[in-house]
């Protein structure tokens, strides 16, 4: 699967996919969060939660544009959205293309 962040691939076919994922804080990690916002540093399990969430949010990605026939994502991009106190969406979107 070639993945890329240019937005196009000359005389390819092109579909949008995207993938998403919401994830939601648990207990243990607000009270780590709260030490940490006390005494400063990094927030480890509240990034570890991100960087899951931003993989499980790339593998629906790909697998979509994988289930469509592409074999490239062009132009790929993710963003990121509060739904709710304590959750939060993670969002990877991208160009499908077949690529010959």
């Amino acid at each position: 699967m070639i993945v890329t962040t240019s937005d196009e691939i000359k005389e390819r076919k092109i579909t949008e996919v995207m993938g998403n994922t919401v994830r939601a804080k648990n207990v243990g990690r607000d009270i780590m969060a709260g030490f940490c916002n006390l005494v400063g540093g990094e927030i480890q399990e509240y990034s570890k939660l991100l960087a899951e969430s931003r993989e499980e949010a790339f593998k629906r990605m790909t697998q979509r544009a994988e289930d469509l026939g592409a074999n490239a994502l062009v132009g790929t991009r993710f963003a990121t959205s509060m739904i709710a106190a304590g959750s939060s969406e993670i969002l990877a979107y991208g160009t499908a293309v077949v690529v010959e």
